[in-house]
């Protein structure tokens, strides 16, 4: 009996994904008698021309991490969509655009100019911006054209699977793979596998009292009660509006939670439901205090919204 045919992808991303895919240890080599690997160039010597060969639904499932930032992206992940009976939306930056999505609080033209002009580690003096096409004595170079705007892949081509986390732990990936292997029926299509439906906070061994704040902290400027919720000692957690399935590992660890899992299910913007929950908890009446608590908290949208921005209500801001 022929193996299922397995595609791993690397778009706009760290490559923290595909390092938890090895993070699965010794389990890698029950992944390669499993699955037929047929594309996984990251780890594997293949060749796009490779995919484009392949028969149109030939790969049963394709592991697709990483945002939509450019045209490489872009046409990739319309080949793999061709290519492929399942897409899985593979961790954060694939599920809801990730580190990468915070671009979209600026402009393609600012961050050229910002990286190839003003930088201080910038050292150039004619102003030369990246061409997609070069014209070389040896032939013609061609890079990807970068995108104005930074997209999550079901904002792309249509998405099957989600499997959210940065990364998503290597525990959630075999738990995942060891489901698709049992032949059990796979869940209605777009449910979010490895994940939980409650929130991080349901995880967290820590205790919340829901204490009023009159100051906010980054974790570095206090030692916090390894014990106590640390919303409650002042520290920005994201765990109220986080999904749950990651264990609450940052908050064991005396890490306020980033939010990498997204939004929780019925909560449509991960960022706004944040902002409600920072007003219910701060203690002052008068919107000169009020303003002056929230000014301690440091780039609050990059913070709220670290991971989700393309999938917001937000989207980008507008070009300018």
């Amino acid at each position: 009996m022929a193996k299922p045919k397995l595609a791993l992808y690397w778009a706009a991303s760290c490559g923290g994904c595909e390092i938890a895919v090895l993070d699965l240890h010794e389990k890698i080599l029950d992944v390669a008698n499993a699955f037929d690997i047929v594309f996984w160039p990251v780890a594997l010597d293949f060749k796009y021309s490779d995919v484009r060969a392949m028969e149109d639904k030939s790969i049963d499932i394709c592991l697709f991490n990483g945002a939509i930032r450019n045209s490489e992206n872009e046409e990739m992940a319309h080949l793999m969509r061709d290519k492929s009976k399942l897409v899985v939306a593979f961790g954060a930056c694939a599920h809801e655009g990730g580190i990468p999505g915070l671009a979209n609080l600026t402009t393609k033209d600012a961050i050229l100019k910002w990286v190839f002009k003003d930088s201080p580690s910038t050292v150039s003096n004619n102003g030369t911006y990246p061409q997609t096409h070069t014209r070389m004595p040896e032939g013609e170079i061609e890079i990807p054209e970068m995108w104005e705007t930074v997209k999550a892949l079901n904002q792309v081509i249509d998405v099957d699977y989600y499997i959210p986390g940065c990364p998503p732990q290597p525990d959630q990936i075999w738990g995942v793979i060891e489901y698709i292997l049992s032949g059990q029926p796979m869940p209605a299509k777009g449910a979010t596998l490895g994940a939980g439906d409650k929130t991080c906070c349901e995880e967290c061994p820590r205790e919340r009292k829901e204490k009023k704040l009159k100051q906010f902290f980054r974790p570095y400027e206090i030692i916090s009660d390894p014990n106590e919720c640390l919303l409650d000692q002042g520290i920005i957690c994201l765990g109220p509006v986080s999904r749950s399935g990651c264990g609450a590992l940052c908050p064991k660890a005396n890490i306020p939670c980033r939010g990498c899992y997204g939004a929780p299910p019925n909560c449509p913007d991960q960022g706004a439901k944040m902002v409600s929950a920072i007003s219910s908890v701060i203690d002052a009446h008068e919107p000169e205090e009020i303003e002056k608590i929230l000014d301690q908290i440091v780039d609050p949208l990059g913070t709220f919204y670290r991971f989700s921005v393309p999938q917001s209500i937000l989207r980008r801001v507008e070009k300018i």
